[in-house]
């Protein structure tokens, strides 16, 4: 090779280009091959409430349901959706998945991820018209375990009322398809297996953060979560109960 050729190919590298070694006299540079787009982030949406802010007066008020669904709930969306912008590998992830992944370090998108599918949740158990009692397979399954409907409410009631601060009280579905009642605190819930003491399948869940009820009944807790109680849409959570044996 010529020393002109020489300084010209070295000169080509040292400017950031890339240099074949075995390129020789009269040979082209090739391009290097494009690198596979990354899938586009899709982003986590809030799902229409499909009821007014005042369906569920006078058990709970159309301005907690507007503030708890128009600013919480919409505020975790958009915060897990930042937070999951340079998570390449777990950003488009449907949001069940994405709670089963979570470790310890990942706090914002467990923060966030929880806030969002607990609230989907929590408005859907909570939509007006259905069965205000368990029906079917679900029923049966309530009463074996617990003994009676009544049995599990009072189970219920005491995990909410007894959650120190900010959480959920759940029912859920463990792994050998067994129902439990537990609680979470903050926005944890039993999807997230690698952080909770209960991991399962939520079937239920009440919300006993202060936002969801201080307005109505500022430190009556117990309160609230009777009101809850007489709120729940049984059809939906024996829908979920049943989709875990279709």
């Amino acid at each position: 090779m010529k020393k002109r050729t020489f300084l010209k190919l070295t000169g080509l590298a040292g400017a950031g280009l890339a240099v074949s070694p075995f390129l020789g006299c009269g040979e082209q540079v090739q391009d290097a091959p494009e690198a596979p787009s990354a899938e586009p982030f899709k982003g986590h949406e809030q799902s229409p409430l499909n009821y007014g802010f005042d369906a569920l007066q006078p058990a709970i008020d159309a301005e907690t349901m507007a503030l708890h669904y128009g600013k919480h709930h919409a505020g975790y969306v958009r915060k897990l959706n930042a937070a999951l912008e340079s998570d390449a590998s777990r950003r488009n992830l449907p949001i069940e998945a994405l709670l089963a992944t979570l470790g310890e370090g990942d706090t914002a998108l467990r923060n966030n991820g929880g806030g969002h599918y607990n609230h989907e949740l929590y408005w859907r158990v909570m939509q007006p018209g259905g069965a205000s009692t368990p029906q079917g397979i679900l029923a049966q399954a309530i009463d074996e375990r617990f003994g009676s409907f009544d049995a599990f409410k009072e189970v219920f009631a005491a995990a909410g009322a007894k959650r120190f601060g900010s959480g959920w009280a759940w029912l859920m579905m463990d792994a050998a398809g067994r129902l439990e009642v537990t609680s979470t605190a903050n926005q944890d819930n039993p999807l997230m297996a690698q952080l909770v003491a209960q991991p399962g399948s939520p079937l239920l869940g009440m919300d006993v953060w202060e936002h969801a009820y201080y307005l109505n009944y500022q430190n009556r807790r117990k309160d609230y979560i009777a009101a809850f109680l007489d709120l729940v849409n049984w059809d939906v959570v024996g829908a979920q109960y049943a989709s875990h044996f279709a």
